[in-house]
């Protein structure tokens, strides 16, 4: 089982591969890696860039409990959360989350348990700003995520 996840939240870039090859270094237990990579749409051709906002301290406490909750679960062998803040452009990389694990079901349901608590949970604030340079609204939560969270209610 994996000691606790690698949590981050940065508002540079990540590699995906760098991560992968992080996680899985030297451990020979691993029999599937899912990666969930979340990027910045263009909200067709109208978005000029994401705005990304966080609680410094209390999301990466936040992405940390709910990633242990995935390890412990999931059984896990390992997990990493990178979620970034800042202006971010269509098309660059906002979220990854990499899950680790023997089999690929657990690595399956541990990373889309993850993003669907890191939607709901994690205290993060998005504001669109628009391509013609106009200031748009701070983005309101989705049913959709909640409900996607609601599917694993027995698993808090």
């Amino acid at each position: 089982m994996a000691a606790g996840p690698f949590v981050r939240v940065q508002s540079d870039d990540f590699d995906l591969q760098a991560e992968v090859d992080r996680l899985t270094e030297g451990q020979h237990n691993i029999g599937a890696v899912v990666t969930f990579s979340g990027l910045c749409r263009d909200e067709g051709g109208m978005l000029g860039a994401l705005e990304l906002e966080h609680y410094p301290g209390m999301a990466e406490a936040e992405i940390t409990r709910i990633a242990t909750l995935a390890i412990e679960r999931f059984e896990l062998r390992g997990l990493t959360a990178i979620h970034r803040y800042g202006k971010i452009a269509p098309g660059e990389n906002i979220v990854l989350v990499i899950a680790a694990a023997s089999h690929r079901q657990a690595a399956f349901d541990g990373a889309n348990f993850v993003m669907d608590f890191l939607k709901t949970s994690a205290p993060f604030w998005k504001k669109e700003h628009a391509k013609d340079g106009r200031q748009g609204d701070w983005v309101s939560a989705k049913d959709a995520d909640d409900a996607a969270r609601a599917k694993w209610a027995d698993k808090e």
